[in-house]
């Protein structure tokens, strides 16, 4: 019998890397072990109880980031792009040397004609800054000298699932680690209570069928499980199984997890799989969020006039609103990545009806944020984004005749704001043409932008890496550079 268990044991694949950190791949399970020996060198500037990094590569201005991720590509068009010109050119067919042959989606490939449609929305100009803001946003108009608009972002990808993917990973091929695994697994985490990288949904009652957001979005790819995102849910336990099952108290848990860690320990001498050490980290963080998560999730303390700041849906789980209101308290916290998602945005049809109830469900919250975080002296050290995957045509989709018209995917050029933790606020950086179709001045693609991001932090995008099957990976790939005119 021991005989058969031993040559079980053997012929496993977890076994068989095991045996093989022992010779030659000891190199690659040293790389997971201790990601340090991988990254970039450090120059200054410590960062928290397990990160890769022991130092960061710059003096950094942000502490953490909280990204609201708007999924399904709000419309630039008709929010952020003020054209004034193209109302000469409304119901007429986009000129071809405008397009230029641009690729066009399944969606209006076979339309006959391609009509530029003027926005609907009336602009105006706020702040000290004088940025122009579309009517939709009347509570982000109340922050625009504390925001960055940033107008010629652009990306590869035309369609959802790869251009969501490629932003939030930096390929459009499933399998990289995203933006918050990465910023956990370099900068490790402030609060050994609670997850260093949160994400947060909620649907918009705009497109009520928008695109499906998948988990590997917040996976940490070849990184260490460790360093993936914790979903929260908005029913319920805001973590499954978290709570103590009928008839186990504190101590009877505590117990029984250290009996656990034990049998852990003898698999990890054994086999050698890192996953282990993830495990037995995953239950000890499990056992410290039952007292952490439930007071995290009680809002009762809060204010009035802070519910008010975000809108009467902070209180109702699972709103928009409720997630902006999280976000801050799990900022507050030390949590290094908070993700919202909050989809709808893709307005392929009737976007005159469900655009405005989209900007409805997370402008004030949006805004509430950035200023619940200045009030609190948070926002220096808190990156705020705000932004979709790419923008949508400037031609309609659909007969221009009919107001149920919509408007379809477009990567050339999109909005994004961000705000807080080294942005310069006040300001609207890059600019499109008239048809507000293609970028004329200062683009910044996708890697330029994750790059930033990355600076802000005080990392230097190109040092931050991973050695995955003989290759040293990072965010940004192998291109981006920091656009320093959005620094402050």
């Amino acid at each position: 019998m021991n005989i058969q268990n031993e040559f079980r044991k053997q012929i496993t694949r977890r076994h068989f890397f095991g045996r093989a950190s022992l010779g030659i791949g000891v190199a690659a399970l040293g790389s997971i072990l201790n990601p340090s020996l991988f990254a970039g060198a450090p120059k200054q500037a410590l960062t928290g109880p397990g990160g890769a990094l022991q130092a960061l590569h710059l003096a950094p201005k942000a502490k953490r980031v909280i990204y609201l991720h708007q999924s399904g590509a709000p419309s630039h068009v008709d929010l952020f792009d003020h054209k004034p010109a193209m109302q000469q050119y409304h119901g007429q067919e986009l000129p071809g040397s405008i397009r230029m042959g641009q690729r066009v989606t399944g969606m209006t490939s076979g339309q006959a004609k391609f009509p530029v449609a003027a926005t609907q929305f009336k602009f105006s100009q706020h702040g000290k800054c004088g940025t122009w803001l579309s009517e939709l946003l009347p509570h982000t108009a109340k922050i625009v000298d504390d925001i960055a608009v940033i107008k010629s972002m652009n990306t590869d990808a035309i369609n959802h699932d790869p251009a969501i993917t490629f932003i939030q990973t930096g390929s459009e091929q499933p399998g990289r680690p995203s933006m918050g695994s990465w910023l956990s697994y370099g900068l490790g985490t402030e609060n050994q209570n609670l997850p260093g990288f949160i994400v947060l949904i909620s649907q918009g009652s705009g497109n009520l069928t928008d695109q499906p957001l998948f988990s590997r979005l917040w996976g940490s790819g070849f990184l260490p499980t460790s360093y993936q995102g914790v979903k929260f849910r908005s029913r319920g336990d805001a973590v499954l199984h978290l709570a103590n099952p009928p008839g186990i108290d504190t101590s009877s848990r505590r117990e029984m997890l250290e009996s656990l860690e034990k049998l852990n320990q003898i698999q990890l001498k054994e086999i050698g799989d890192p996953e282990i050490t993830t495990r037995i980290a995953q239950y000890e963080m499990a056992f410290r969020m039952q007292t952490s998560v439930p007071d995290l999730m009680d809002i009762s303390k809060e204010p009035q006039q802070v519910i008010d700041l975000y809108g009467p849906e902070a209180r109702t789980p699972g709103t928009f609103a409720a997630n902006a209101l999280l976000a801050r308290r799990l900022s507050e916290r030390g949590v290094r990545f908070v993700q919202l998602y909050h989809r709808g945005w893709d307005q392929h049809s009737h976007i005159s009806e469900h655009l405005p109830k989209q900007c409805h469900d997370v402008d004030q919250a949006s805004a509430a944020l950035v200023t619940d975080l200045k009030n609190r002296g948070l926002l220096d050290e808190t990156l705020v984004i705000w932004g979709g995957e790419f923008g949508r045509t400037v031609y309609v989709q659909g007969d221009i005749k009919n107001p149920n018209y919509g408007r379809d995917h477009h990567p050339r050029c999109f909005s994004i704001w961000m705000a807080g933790g080294g942005i310069k606020g006040g300001i609207a950086y890059g600019e499109t043409d008239d048809y507000c179709y293609n970028i004329v001045k200062d683009p910044v693609h996708v890697h330029d932008f994750n790059a930033t991001i990355l600076h802000c932090l005080g990392i230097d995008h190109e040092k931050l890496t991973f050695r995955f099957q003989g290759r040293d990976f990072r965010l940004t790939d192998v291109h981006g550079a920091v656009v320093k005119p959005l620094l402050a």
